[in-house]
Formats: structure tokens, sequence, C-alpha cells
């Protein structure tokens, strides 16, 4: 167990059996969080869970426009958010938080919600999906919950296992990305850093119709064809089959 200085509020350091010092973990960075739930209860506790680890909830709001100016006026360092909430409870949350990605780029983002739906995550990584994550609500009481918050503030992604396994089964099929070449391995690379067809021929110097001849043969060996809901989903399919085999 870990002992605390009461008086610093750090942990204490360890010794070792003749009297040395051992290392100590270093406290997790505080971070700066809005919270945004319609549901009282769960944002209240879910504040205290924070709280409790050194973090601070610069803010706590229960609909969507609230969650924008919220955001506009701390400027966290995270922001978790319900995907549904009111007037309509369906995508409110979701809808400000691609907003938010918009506008403050260097945010984290972690959405929660009741249920899997594969439509709520391709929207929200449709660019980039670094500072990202999607868990299930229930996932909040695991005891890795607030490790996955510092990851996803510090740019790292994160989702649910049961997301990724509903996005990825029909990528799973054909060896996955055994199958792509060093070319086509590069320009997934670049799709996974959020770059358009024009800017990965920028950067690849070649011209667009050549990275649009790649794309379509990486969607192809990764078994994601034309009917496969349009190229935006099969696009973002693609790039989380490439983060998960480097676990994001």
């Amino acid at each position: 167990m870990t002992e605390y200085d009461a008086a610093k509020g750090l942990p204490r350091p360890k010794r070792g059996p003749f009297g040395g010092i051992t290392s100590v973990p270093p406290p997790p960075r505080p971070l700066r969080i809005v919270l945004a739930d319609d549901e009282r209860l769960f944002r209240a506790a879910l504040a205290a869970l924070l709280e409790s680890r050194g973090h601070r909830v610069t803010a706590q709001v229960g609909d969507a426009d609230a969650l924008r100016a919220a955001v506009a006026r701390t400027v966290p360092d995270l922001a978790v958010i319900d995907i549904r909430m009111p007037p309509t409870k369906r995508l409110e949350g979701l809808q400000a938080a691609v907003d938010i990605r918009k506008s403050h780029r260097g945010i984290g983002l972690l959405l929660l919600s009741q249920s899997v739906q594969v439509t709520h995550l391709a929207e929200l990584t449709a660019s980039d999906v670094r500072g990202v994550g999607y868990l299930l609500k229930e996932r909040v009481a695991d005891e890795h919950f607030l490790d996955t918050v510092g990851r996803i503030a510090d740019g790292e992604c994160e989702f649910d296992q049961e997301v990724l396994g509903l996005l990825l089964n029909a990528t799973r099929r054909r060896g996955g990305l055994a199958g792509l070449s060093r070319r086509e391995l590069e320009v997934l690379g670049l799709m996974a850093q959020g770059l358009t067809n024009p800017a990965i021929a920028d950067q690849l110097v070649v011209t667009v119709k050549t990275v649009e001849t790649h794309v379509g043969s990486i969607f192809r060996r990764l078994d994601l064809p034309d009917e496969s809901e349009g190229e935006y989903h099969r696009r973002v399919l693609a790039v989380l089959t490439y983060l998960q085999s480097r676990d994001c």
C-alpha cells in the first residue's frame, strides 16, 4: 500500500531493507476537466472520483450548448461527454464533441455511451483519433478508468473493446495489414494522422490520383468493399485497423 506524507499530500518515498529510498511512481498530472452529462447524480459521482485524484473539474453541464460554452470559457485539458444529451437525447453530445474537435484541437475528448453504435465513433474519428476515447458508461467503475483519462488528455486514444470489436470485425479477414505493400502502409499511416488525400500526395510527392489508387487498394485488401457504408466509413475502419495493430 502506498503511504502518503500528510504535510505535503504526496506519496511518501518507500525505504528498502537497508534504509535506502526506493523509487515511487509520480502522482498523475492534474487535469482541468469539463463534465457533460444530463444525469446529475452520475455527473456528481464522476466529479468526486476525478477530484479525488487531484484533477480539477472546471465545469459541470447538462446539455450540449452549455458544454460548448464551458469549453470556450475554460479551455480544459479534457472534456468527458455523454453522447446522448437534451433536448432530444439523440446525438447532441456527439455533435458538440465534433464541434469542439474542430475549434479546440488540443482538448482531449472522452465520450461515454450506454450502448455501442458504429456511427458515433465514425463521426468523431473522421480526421484523427489522437486524444479521443469512446467507452461504455459501465467502464467508469473500472479500476483503469482514471488511467484512461490521463492517457486521452496526453493525446493517446482508448476505445472500448466492444466498440473496436464491432468496428473491426470485417477488417480482420484476409490477414489485415499483412497484405498491404510498403507504400500502402505508408499511405495508411498518413491517413491515421488525419491527412487528406491531397495532403498525403504533397507529403509523398506524388499525384492525388496515385494516392486515390493506393487508398482504393487498401480498402480492397482490408476487405472493405464499395458497399460497406461508403468511403467515409471505410476510411475510418481502415485507420482503426492500423491503430489497433499498434495499440493506438
